[in-house]
């Protein structure tokens, strides 16, 4: 479990950074920045150690309602571990004040599409991964 954890911390900060890496390259920034936070990973390797337990629940589920099932998980992960981060320490690293479909500036509607298809893809790599590390 613990290297799972890992695993799945470090790929959501290449996520993360690949996904605002792309952010700048659209925003046609010649600098390419692209951020994460030292924040996302426990929140990652967390996020998806729950996933997993949510697999074995809808797993047998068709493919349309497994996704949206993932949808609302990762809005629920990320609006709630923003909220308590922002408890915590006064502020959220994420800000999506302004942004189109924000929900209390920790969650961007407009993401739904993005987080169907990383939920769906997270199953392939769940698979792979309790296969190497039971």
């Amino acid at each position: 479990m613990l290297v799972r954890f890992l695993i799945y911390g470090a790929l959501g900060w290449i996520v993360e950074i690949l996904w605002t890496g792309t952010g700048s390259i659209l925003r046609r920034d010649p600098r390419l920045t692209a951020t994460t936070y030292l924040w996302m990973f426990p929140i990652y390797g967390g996020g998806a150690l729950l996933f997993e337990r949510l697999y074995q629940v809808v797993a047998a589920q068709p493919w349309i309602l497994r996704g949206l099932v993932w949808v609302v998980a990762i809005f629920g992960v990320e609006y709630v571990t923003g909220w308590l981060i922002r408890r915590a320490v006064g502020h959220c690293p994420w800000d999506y004040s302004g942004a189109p479909l924000a929900l209390g500036e920790l969650v961007r509607l407009d993401y739904a599409p993005a987080w169907f298809l990383l939920g769906l893809l997270f199953e392939r790599l769940h698979l792979a991964l309790v296969a190497s590390f039971p």
